[in-house]
């Protein structure tokens, strides 16, 4: 969940959004056209630059590993607190509710248990004898 970059507009992106658009068809096509070829050269002009760089060497690797770890987990946790600010909190009469059922379930399921436990050992014992 890295952050996204905006890509930037190009220059004749905003001399056509500028433009009032009463051209002809033909023009329309060709301007959808170099659109698109300049969305390409764009996009490898972009894969370009992302290109990572050999290190130089003046930084201890140690450093840049605790550096990159640090900041990985300052990333995170970021991330944890926007996450945290869409979560939907139950209000505390739902939690109650909720806790209550399931304490029921478990003595409901725990005496189930018991009883069946407590008949088989007695069948167990009847057979065994």
């Amino acid at each position: 969940m890295g952050r996204l970059k905006r890509k930037k507009t190009s220059h004749k992106k905003k001399k056509k959004k500028q433009s009032t658009g009463t051209g002809t068809s033909s023009q329309i096509i060709s301007d959808a056209v170099a659109s698109k070829t300049t969305l390409l050269t764009e996009s490898s002009k972009d894969t370009k630059k992302m290109q990572v760089k050999p290190s130089t060497g003046l930084v201890p690797v140690a450093e840049k590993l605790k550096k990159g770890y640090l900041d990985k987990i300052l990333q995170f946790l970021r991330e944890v607190k926007v996450e945290l600010k869409k979560v939907t909190w139950p209000s505390r009469k739902q939690t109650i509710g909720s806790t209550v059922v399931v304490i029921v379930l478990v003595i409901v399921v725990s005496l189930f248990l018991g009883i069946v436990d407590i008949g088989l050992s007695s069948l167990i014992r009847v057979i065994l004898r």
